[in-house]
């Protein structure tokens, strides 16, 4: 179970929004939703994908942070993005941990590594 203490990181969850301006146009921008403390566990080393129609390969890092669960939390989904270290962070998936009986939540995420 994270101790209070692992929780040692802080991430910034961020959602896409889309808004008008003062001429009506569409303004599309990513905005902070929250802001918590979380803990960072990264995966395996760096996986390295080929992408076979462009022929490129790329490397990325996974990672996983696990925050605490809240309502808000909850609501945190691929269409989000976290912002941390200087880097942003693509949300592949997220799931309530074992740990704690739903006190926790695990959020898979990758960046590129360059």
């Amino acid at each position: 179970m994270p101790a209070t203490g692992r929780l040692d990181r802080r991430i910034v969850i961020e959602r896409f929004t889309t808004s008008t301006n003062e001429f009506n146009e569409p303004v599309e921008a990513w905005v902070t939703f929250t802001s918590v403390w979380a803990r960072r566990r990264d995966g395996s080393d760096v996986v390295k994908t080929e992408i076979l129609g462009a022929e490129q390969v790329g490397a990325y890092l996974l990672t996983h942070f696990t925050i605490r669960s809240s309502a808000q939390a909850k609501t945190v989904t691929p269409k989000d993005q976290i912002n941390y270290d200087g880097h942003i962070w693509n949300i592949k998936g997220t799931k309530e941990t074992a740990e704690g009986r739903n006190r926790f939540i695990e959020i898979t995420a990758v960046r590129k590594n360059n």
